[in-house]
């Protein structure tokens, strides 16, 4: 069983940053595709932005140049770095690793608030 634990959120005033941090319970070198998500409440959950083993990343049109994934696979870490942060924004952010046919691994989830 993958853990993942997600750290950094908070709050922020609009238009600050944060930088959010998933921190795997494995060598995440050996997976593939990592992925953030979100949740603001009632609303389904969301795909912010995702990113390969190869440094190939993808962003959901609502955060492209504002954020920015990445990972370190020396500390089996994925970064969510959030800039010019807008009130919708706000959410519960999720770490996750797709699975395909099995399970998702997903982390419990950290909070992000956005002042206006």
């Amino acid at each position: 069983q993958v853990q993942l634990l997600e750290s950094g959120g908070g709050l922020v005033q609009a238009g600050g940053s944060l930088r959010l941090s998933c921190a795997a319970s494995i060598r995440i070198v050996s997976i593939n595709v990592m992925k953030w998500f979100r949740q603001a409440p009632g609303k389904q959950r969301e795909f912010v932005a995702s990113i390969t083993s190869g440094g190939w990343t993808d962003y959901a049109e609502s955060v492209k140049g504002r954020f920015a994934i990445s990972r370190d696979n020396t500390k089996n870490t994925m970064y969510l770095q959030m800039n010019n942060l807008k009130p919708e924004d706000a959410a519960v952010y999720y770490c996750n690793v797709p699975r395909g046919l099995q399970t998702d691994y997903w982390g419990q989830g950290t909070q992000v608030t956005v002042s206006s």
